[in-house]
């Protein structure tokens, strides 16, 4: 069976000036979430959104939250995720010492539980966890900033996870996220990922949901 197509476009890339607009354009377009890049200038080069901002967005927002967690220690903050009304909550590998104790922490919360593997971190360390997620998130250039060139090496990263998800029969989604246009996603698509995560090649386009579409039904 044909898997279906997901969307999430980083809000990262959007103008933080008219955030209310954004996310109006993003509520009326084929996406199914809205990725939210939260950055501690730690564990990432840069800082992002904090709660008090991601309050308003959910507030704003009509599309279930695929929130992305770029910093050390991200258990202390699974309360703060929750009151977002949020989805997905993904931490990274690499934060993580106890994961499997982290995806217990985000279950019992009530959300779903992601991992994100950085583009230097082979995905056969999930072998022994990636039953118990819901969806691994592949970065495709190094976390911390937008606009980044997308690396290569992604799709064979893709379907090395696809071939381990299918051989354990689990469940968990497979995301992308970096440099994703619709000149590769055709291709990301293809080798088993299941959603993309989209920045600059939606919010820096004129038409938002032209770009949106243009991924979704890129061949």
């Amino acid at each position: 069976m044909k898997q279906e197509r997901l969307i999430s476009p980083s809000l990262l890339s959007a103008d933080f000036g008219h955030l209310a607009d954004d996310i109006a354009e993003i509520n009326n377009s084929r996406a199914q979430y809205l990725h939210i890049d939260i950055m501690d200038g730690v564990f990432v080069p840069n800082i992002s959104f904090g709660f008090p901002v991601l309050k308003y967005v959910a507030q704003l927002s009509t599309k279930p939250l695929d929130v992305h967690l770029m910093i050390v220690e991200p258990d202390k903050f699974v309360n703060e995720v929750k009151a977002l009304g949020s989805e997905i909550m993904n931490v990274h590998y690499e934060a993580c010492t106890h994961l499997h104790r982290s995806f217990q922490r985000i279950h019992d919360a009530g959300m779903k539980a992601g991992v994100t593997l950085n583009p230097h971190t082979p995905v056969e360390l999930l072998e022994d966890i990636v039953s118990e997620a819901d969806l691994v998130l592949l970065m495709s250039v190094n976390p911390g900033f937008g606009g980044q060139k997308f690396i290569e090496n992604t799709y064979r990263k893709v379907e090395r996870l696809r071939n381990m998800i299918d051989r354990q029969n689990a469940h968990a989604l497979i995301e992308v996220d970096g440099g994703v246009t619709a000149a590769n996603a055709a291709k990301l698509y293809d080798c088993g990922a299941d959603m993309l995560v989209a920045g600059s090649s939606v919010f820096n386009q004129p038409d938002r949901h032209a770009a949106i579409n243009a991924i979704l039904d890129a061949k």
